[in-house]
């Protein structure tokens, strides 16, 4: 299929960790159900990859972050029948998945925006939730898994 017959989403991740062993998450609320998913999403037209990280990050938990490394690029295709937007077509997800650590901020939920919650959950515990595949993506990109 020729590029002009799909679209084309560019998001971007953080793989957020602390000390003790715990992972940023926040709760997606956009899809069927609800479901947990690193801190990140969409970048905009104007912004640089990095940029749409970090205001994600800022937006969904409160917190501002530094990135770290580039951990890698995922991409994965959705078919027209699960689009979210009912746009009819194909669409292939491109993700980047950045290791990052706060600099400050404070933890804070999103108000009227595409999660509800952020939280620190152990790494642990992330395999008993229902998350996201960009969850278990990034924390193996960043060898946590």
């Amino acid at each position: 299929m020729h590029y002009t017959d799909y679209d084309t989403r560019l998001a971007a991740y953080a793989v957020i960790t602390d000390d003790t062993g715990h992972v940023l998450l926040a709760l997606w609320n956009e899809g069927s159900r609800r479901q947990w998913t690193l801190p990140g999403g969409g970048v905009e037209l104007h912004e640089s990859v990095e940029q749409g990280v970090v205001r994600e990050v800022k937006e969904e938990s409160g917190y501002d972050v530094e990135l770290g490394d580039l951990l890698g690029v995922d991409t994965y295709v959705i078919g027209p029948e699960r689009r979210l937007n009912g746009s009819g077509r194909p669409m292939k997800a491109v993700r980047a998945l950045f290791a990052a650590r706060v600099v400050g901020g404070e933890l804070t939920h999103e108000r009227d925006g595409s999660t509800d919650e952020a939280r620190w959950i152990s790494v642990h515990e992330v395999g008993g939730l229902d998350r996201v595949s960009v969850v278990d993506i990034g924390l193996r990109m960043a060898g946590l898994r």
